[in-house]
């Protein structure tokens, strides 16, 4: 009997203490508020490209494997497309004081040092460099030029940078000065093949226009058509967007998907990864913007969110983990390499991608929210040094600790958007960007042509 007394208060004493363990651990983020969750995810995200940049360049690693295994010994290969994601996500990082302005200044300078001499095609940047000689590094045999779609990630960044410097002090704008040097080599037209009146993804030095990639919408694009139209030098007619990105209107295709209205066509599908409704937004504004197109970005890029969402939460494929609180479907790792995941049975392969759902944040808060705080709570199996990993499935226990520039940069710029708009702000002010939207009939929402005013 004195033995059993003993005991009791032991049990009590580890029962209490393992519920008060269980209840720290799955409620970690409880102990948050929004803007400070908020700003945990992006200072963590900001850090893969400032502490984790390739530092000859200061651009963005393409990936980074915290298990330092590279297969393909691309370590030091850096992206253009992601790392124009991460100049936003730079920007950003100053803004909120993760480095002091002249850090950053000083990174910019670096960047754009390697972007003067780094390789080029027409003014066009490849997929990929060596970051340590700027020399292209092959996307695929025949991708070994120029890319015009990753060139305009890295330009919409760059209008960004240059409107947060061009007023300044002098090293600033001087700084400014040579991105507007950069933008204004661009050749949009020759990227036509032929003066088309279509905007042609890629162009090989040796290999020509054999990769042979007419651009039509919709998918992750719109931005290199508008940019096309800005270019104060080398400007593509009205009837480059009209008849290569809306195909004279066959782009317009209103239909519904798990009940929920959309008007756009989805290249290839009723519903496309998310990251189409996320990479041209990260600096063209999508609030109250339309053309004779669609009658509202916000609302399209909105809708086809909460298609996405709603899709996990279905989960016709019943795997384990989705729901309202873990959904998002999008271009990133996969159990098998690397696929671009989308809201229907075909191309859904049970992998979440926190990009997904975090980058949608500007269109769905209280959602996106929801799925950042259950994905904190999850801990370190899916969080690291560089915030959320890239992917993981709960149906076949795969948590890669691994990061991919492409899909780590609009987390960061994303939730500075929705926090302050301030990437959208610095890109819509630059008069060119203004120009170029004008030409191409978009509006506001008040029907008012847009003006840089």
């Amino acid at each position: 009997m004195k033995s059993v007394n003993l005991y009791i208060p032991l049990l009590l004493l580890l029962f209490f203490a393992g519920a008060c363990g269980t209840k720290k651990s799955d409620g970690a983020s409880g102990a948050l508020s929004d803007d400070a969750l908020l700003d945990t995810v992006q200072h963590r995200t900001f850090n893969y490209f400032w502490d984790g940049a390739e530092p000859n360049s200061g651009l963005a690693r393409e990936r980074i494997h915290m298990d330092g295994v590279y297969p393909e010994n691309d370590q030091n290969v850096v992206t253009s497309g992601g790392s124009g994601f991460g100049i936003m996500a730079v920007l950003a990082g100053i803004h909120r004081g993760y480095v002091t302005r002249e850090e950053g200044l000083a990174r910019m300078e670096r960047i754009v040092s390697f972007l003067e001499t780094a390789d080029r095609f027409h003014g066009a940047y490849p997929h990929w460099w060596y970051g340590d000689t700027g020399r292209v590094k092959p996307f695929g045999q025949k991708d070994n030029g120029g890319d015009l779609v990753e060139t305009a990630f890295i330009m919409q960044a760059l209008l960004a940078v240059h409107q947060y410097y061009a007023g300044g002090n002098p090293q600033e704008k001087a700084l400014a000065a040579r991105i507007d040097k950069l933008w204004r080599e661009v050749d949009w037209n020759f990227y036509r093949q032929g003066d088309q009146n279509v905007l042609y993804w890629h162009w090989s030095p040796e290999y020509g226009w054999e990769m042979d990639f007419p651009v039509h919408g919709y998918n992750e694009c719109l931005i290199m058509y508008i940019l096309a139209a800005a270019s104060p030098t080398h400007g593509v007619p009205a009837a480059v967007y009209h008849e290569g990105w809306a195909q004279n209107g066959a782009i317009v295709s209103p239909h519904k998907v798990e009940g929920i209205e959309l008007h756009l066509r989805y290249q290839g599908t009723e519903a496309g990864p998310l990251f189409w409704a996320q990479y041209s937004f990260l600096g063209l504004d999508p609030n109250g913007l339309k053309d004779e197109y669609c009658p509202d970005y916000f609302g399209e890029m909105r809708n086809l969110t909460l298609v996405n969402r709603a899709y996990c939460i279905r989960n016709p494929k019943h795997y384990k983990g989705f729901g309202a609180d873990c959904w998002g479907l999008t271009a990133s790792y996969s159990t098998d390499g690397y696929a671009a995941h989308s809201p229907n049975e075909r191309d859904d392969r049970g992998v979440i991608a926190p990009t997904a759902a975090l980058s949608s944040i500007v269109y769905t808060p209280e959602y996106s929210l929801q799925v950042m705080r259950h994905l904190y709570d999850m801990g370190d199996k899916v969080f690291g040094p560089y915030g959320f990993y890239d992917a993981f499935s709960e149906t076949d226990n795969w948590y890669p600790q691994r990061y991919l520039a492409i899909d780590q940069g609009p987390i960061a710029v994303m939730i500075e958007n929705y926090r302050s708009g301030l990437l959208w702000k610095l890109f819509m002010s630059h008069p060119d960007v203004q120009q170029g939207l004008r030409k191409l009939g978009f509006q506001l929402s008040s029907d008012t042509p847009i003006s840089a005013s």
